[in-house]
């Protein structure tokens, strides 16, 4: 078992691109005396040292370079037909994941990829090459001999077993070696590393490196020892990788699995001393800590990698700071997983915050799941952990393997993985963005005009059952042009955040970072939105920042403890949804949030977000009876710390990104919720900052309203003017969202009463009424055609209703077509949105009209230019119907009818002109008569 499973970490070890080098004849001693470029000087001494000591040794060291020769020159023979061997085989993408089951012997640093060998060249040419070097390295100054420079990538795999060339006797390094003087500043905590050039070439590996017997290091304590095979240690970079000791230098490698491993710096080469358990160490007698590669020998492969703990942390003090204040509003830059070259290597930085751990180390596909060869550091008293891992990148599987404080072990996805496996697969996935915007004519127009003010039209599109089985890149062909011609704005996505129950539709979110995987990757959702932008459609994504759900692989007790969610049981279990709430009180998680709502907007540029559930995270007692909650410090139900979140989420979301909207969907009748955050109001709170507010009340009154009969409708007239009492209390959106047409709550069309004629008008008759009524507009998709069953994230829309062969089709196209010219009047007509939160934009015309089933009002624009809205909700024509108007206006000219045939109504209209008469009603000082259409709306303009 032991040995498939050390051939599994060696296949998989992390190895960066590099040519194969074809190793020389041995050479005589005395020409081994020039140090090659990027070589340290004190390496540069030992190598020429060790080397005279050789020539002016015994038979038996000359004895030992023939066996040496003869093995390099069977290495190099192993070397070419292995280099053969695998240039013929073709090896995977590289942006896609490796299976674990499927290990892979040669890997690139982005990844799995196949690399072109380099050619092996003649002895006298490699000459000619070291000549060159060694030329260069007298060139340069003697502070830059002394610094590493940018790292060589590390060699690829070869199978077979290695052979390794003979060791000088330890006398014999240890004579040639001067004495070495520790350096003063230098702790075993804080590890000097080589600095690196990253401008400047690699450092030179000797193609036949001089072996030098390193002596064996003090053995680690028990404790240290334990702690790092338990993944329990703080500190493992202060253990392993190189540090000055008083003899030298001391190497340590932990290398589970491993049968050997050895050091290579320049010209030297030191074979480690076998610690058991994978530890490996050794003591060169060197100054300083040169710039090295590890060789590690397998059961059957040998591979020459960098050392991940020989660098030094990838994140910066300002980054721990902010992080521990709660004020990275770029948080995702850099916690998670990252792409990256650091000290002119490349890998992947991994980073997380996980202040309870009692250790953390990274699993993944590059170490077979396997994380005990790669612990992580912790960062002070930031509660992150980093490690900076060579070799790897895009496409990458993995985790973190997180010791709780009582010992146990967690493997947990990455809060911040910006990519993660196809639900229910629950692995977070190493990305980077490569996708390239073309949507900068729409982002510079974005922030012209406040969406208070703008036309605002907004289709709710759940995206996984519009089209079912489309991908992003697909649904960015189709679902652009559907909208576009029928006028909407904006869509609203219903949450694209990861999550793993399909049947939450995404409002159960554990990828807060991460758009769902369900549909292709996160540059092909740019790709989506930057192709609505193109189309001249902004989106508008749900956010679900209240709740998450208690799956054991993510945010729940995350290192072991309440971490995301309160610590107090009644103050984290969320009593509706069987799920967790965010502890707002909490800095850290604050910062997690908000700069989430920052990265949607950023990375993905989002135009606006609608935020779920607030009414949920601003009471303390929502959903709880007596007992079950706690009151604030003022002895309210208010959840201050919620308050205090949403406030700087919108501050922050508003100063960051320009022409960004904020929608709050919320339910009561909490003051100030689209009232900037710096204006108190009379219940001493501070705004929450949002710019707009899903209208609640006028959904559930409107509704109501029209499921009456309409010879019962008058006894509930006030259900359909009782929002005006409050209508500019905030920014109001009008919603007919998907929560209106699920659970039995069945469609809008079939709320309707009456035969099927009856419906469709009274369908028609409330989306002209929606359309006209003060307030931004939301329609949930399938209801613009009038689709008679409630929506199934199933299946999604019975688009087949529109299919010409359907013999009822004329119906629900004449509803669609309806819609479509909704939008086009209302984007064409400013009175109707330029004013929708101002009360000087709306003025009652016949507003008790109870008996007759009648509501009539007007609409002005910034100029006073006016819009007359009349419905008719009774289902009788009413001929010659006297309304009240402005006596300015000469004549009115009716610009849409719901009852037109080709709507599917029944075509009585108001075909021309129509002249006021001066004669005052309902308060205005001119009047006009219509003929009113039954169960139709109707809207005139000035002619």
């Amino acid at each position: 078992m032991k040995k498939a499973v050390a051939k599994k970490a060696a296949a998989k070890e992390p190895v960066a691109k590099k040519a194969a080098v074809k190793k020389a004849p041995a050479k005589k001693a005395t020409t081994a005396k020039k140090a090659p470029a990027g070589t340290t000087d004190a390496v540069a001494e030992t190598a020429a040292l060790a080397k005279e000591a050789a020539a002016k040794g015994t038979a038996a060291v000359k004895e030992t370079a023939a066996r040496t020769t003869a093995a390099v020159k069977e290495t190099a023979a192993r070397k070419t037909a292995a280099v053969k061997e695998a240039a013929t085989r073709k090896a995977p993408a590289a942006q896609e994941p490796v299976a674990a089951q499927e290990p892979v012997a040669e890997e690139t640093a982005a990844g799995p990829a196949a690399v072109k060998k380099a050619p092996a060249k003649k002895a006298p040419a490699k000459k000619a090459t070291r000549a060159k070097k060694a030329a260069t390295a007298k060139k340069a100054t003697p502070a830059k001999k002394a610094t590493a420079t940018k790292a060589t990538p590390v060699k690829k795999t070869t199978t077979g077993k290695a052979t390794t060339p003979r060791k000088t006797t330890a006398a014999a390094a240890a004579a040639a070696a001067p004495p070495v003087a520790p350096e003063p500043t230098t702790t075993a905590a804080e590890p000097v590393r080589a600095v690196v050039d990253e401008s400047a070439p690699a450092p030179a590996v000797a193609a036949d490196p001089t072996p030098v017997e390193a002596t064996a290091p003090p053995a680690l304590t028990a404790y240290d020892r334990d702690r790092l095979l338990t993944g329990t240690h703080h500190d493992p970079h202060g253990l392993l990788g190189a540090h000055p000791v008083e003899d030298g230098i001391v190497f340590r490698a932990f290398r589970p699995y491993a049968r050997a491993v050895a050091v290579l710096a320049g010209e030297v080469r030191a074979d480690l001393h076998d610690e058991g358990d994978g530890f490996f160490s050794g003591v060169l007698p060197l100054r300083e800590v040169p710039a090295y590669r590890l060789v590690v020998t397998y059961e059957d492969t040998v591979q020459e990698v960098e050392d991940a703990y020989r660098f030094l942390p990838t994140l910066g003090e300002l980054d721990l700071h902010l992080i521990g204040e709660g004020r990275h509003e770029d948080l995702w830059t850099v916690l998670g997983a990252h792409p990256m070259t650091h000290e002119g290597v490349r890998g992947t930085r991994f980073s997380v915050w996980a202040p309870n751990a009692r250790g953390v180390r990274v699993a993944g596909t590059f170490n077979f799941w396997d994380g005990t060869g790669h612990p992580m550091r912790s960062l002070g008293s930031s509660g992150v952990w980093e490690l900076f891992v060579p070799g790897i990148g895009e496409g990458e599987l993995y985790k973190f393997d997180i010791a709780r404080p009582d010992g146990s072990h967690t493997l947990r996805a990455d809060p911040l993985a910006r990519r993660t496996e196809v639900p229910p697969a629950t692995s977070s996935i190493v990305t980077s963005s490569q996708y390239e915007w073309d949507d900068a004519e729409w982002l510079a127009r974005r922030a012209e005009r406040p969406a208070h003010q703008a036309p605002l039209s907004i289709y709710e599109v759940h995206l996984p059952s519009w089209r079912p089985g489309l991908t992003y890149r697909q649904l960015a062909e189709q679902l652009p042009a559907y909208v576009k011609e029928l006028g909407f704005t904006h869509v609203e996505l219903m949450p694209v955040a990861e999550h793993p129950f399909g049947g939450s539709w995404g409002y159960q979110v554990t990828g807060f970072y991460a758009p769902t995987a369900r549909l292709g990757t996160p540059d092909d959702f740019r790709y989506l939105v930057d192709r609505l932008h193109q189309a001249g459609i902004g989106v508008l994504m749900d956010w679900v920042p209240a709740h998450f759900p208690r799956d054991a692989w993510a945010l729940a007790e995350f290192d072991g403890r309440p971490l995301y969610e309160h610590e107090d049981p009644l103050r984290a279990a969320h009593p509706d949804w069987g799920t967790l709430e965010f502890d707002f009180g909490r800095r850290e998680v604050r910062n997690f949030l908000v700069a989430n709502a920052v990265y949607w907007c950023q990375e993905f540029h989002i135009d606006g977000l609608r935020v779920d559930a607030v009414a949920s995270m601003l009471y303390l007692d929502y959903s709880r009876e007596p007992g079950q909650w706690t009151p604030n410090e003022h002895g309210g139900r208010e959840n201050l710390d919620a308050v205090a979140f949403l406030q700087e989420m919108n501050a922050t979301v508003y100063r960051r990104c320009p022409g960004v909207v904020t929608v709050a969907e919320e339910s009561t009748a909490w003051d100030g919720v689209t009232r900037a955050t710096h204006h108190r109001g009379p219940s001493g709170f501070g705004g929450l900052g949002f710019g707009l507010k899903w209208n609640m009340g006028w959904m559930h009154d409107s509704l109501q309203y029209m499921s009456h009969e309409p010879v019962h409708r008058k006894y509930h007239h006030h259900e359909m003017t009782f929002s005006m009492v409050y209508a500019y209390s905030e920014n109001y959106v009008l919603p007919i969202s998907h929560d209106e047409v699920v659970h039995g709550k069945g469609s809008l069309v079939s709320k309707m009463p009456g035969d099927w004629w009856q419906q469709r008008a009274n369908h028609r008759a409330y989306l002209g009424f929606m359309w006209s009524h003060p307030g931004k507009q939301l329609l949930f998709m399938g209801q613009e055609f009038a689709q008679g069953a409630e929506w199934s994230e199933a299946h999604g829309p019975d688009w087949w209703l529109l299919d010409p062969a359907y013999g009822a089709e004329a119906d629900h196209r004449g509803v669609r077509d309806l819609v479509r010219d909704l939008n086009g009047v209302y984007r064409a007509t400013p009175a109707l949105w330029e004013q929708d939160t101002e009360p000087a934009g709306f003025q009652w015309v016949a507003g008790d009209a109870s008996e007759d089933n009648v509501i009539a009002f007007l609409r002005y624009d910034a100029d006073r230019n006016p819009l007359l809205a009349v419905s008719n909700f009774a289902a009788v024509v009413r001929p010659d119907y006297r309304l009240g108007v402005p006596d300015d206006v000469p004549a009115w000219h009716e610009v849409l009818n719901t009852d037109e045939a080709r709507y599917g109504g029944s075509d009585v209209t108001n075909p021309h002109p129509v002249k006021p008469e001066p004669h005052p009603w309902h308060g205005l000082p001119a009047s006009i008569r219509l003929t009113l259409p039954p169960l139709a709306t109707v809207w005139l303009r000035p002619a």
